[in-house]
């Protein structure tokens, strides 16, 4: 098989497994399934959270208040760090294995 065919036959499996993936998103999950974008946007809210009360506490402790300690704004502030860095170390997998797969002779 010479090289141009070759390369046809590989963008065409391509194109079909990208029109497989697309049919298996549009599937509903079963009944009590979480799927995965779901289970995404959940993570990502509670990174956001944690960024917000983070927020919150050091503003209150630069405010003054009682209310919160210096230690309990830094350990929020940590927490927030951490779960930050690790979603963007997972954004970074998820992208490698994409380009893994897009990489793919088939």
């Amino acid at each position: 098989m010479d090289p141009v065919s070759m390369r046809v036959a590989s963008l065409d499996a391509k194109v079909t497994l990208s029109e497989g993936a697309k049919m298996l998103a549009r599937q509903a999950p079963a009944a009590g399934a979480t799927s995965f974008a779901d289970a995404i946007k959940q993570a990502l809210s509670t990174v956001n959270a944690s960024q917000n009360s983070a927020t919150a506490l050091a503003q209150q402790f630069q405010m003054g208040s009682t209310q919160v300690s210096l230690e309990d704004s830094v350990i929020a502030a940590q927490k927030a760090s951490l779960s930050f860095q690790a979603a963007v170390q997972f954004r970074n997998r998820v992208v490698q294995a994409y380009q893994d797969i897009m990489n793919m002779n088939v």
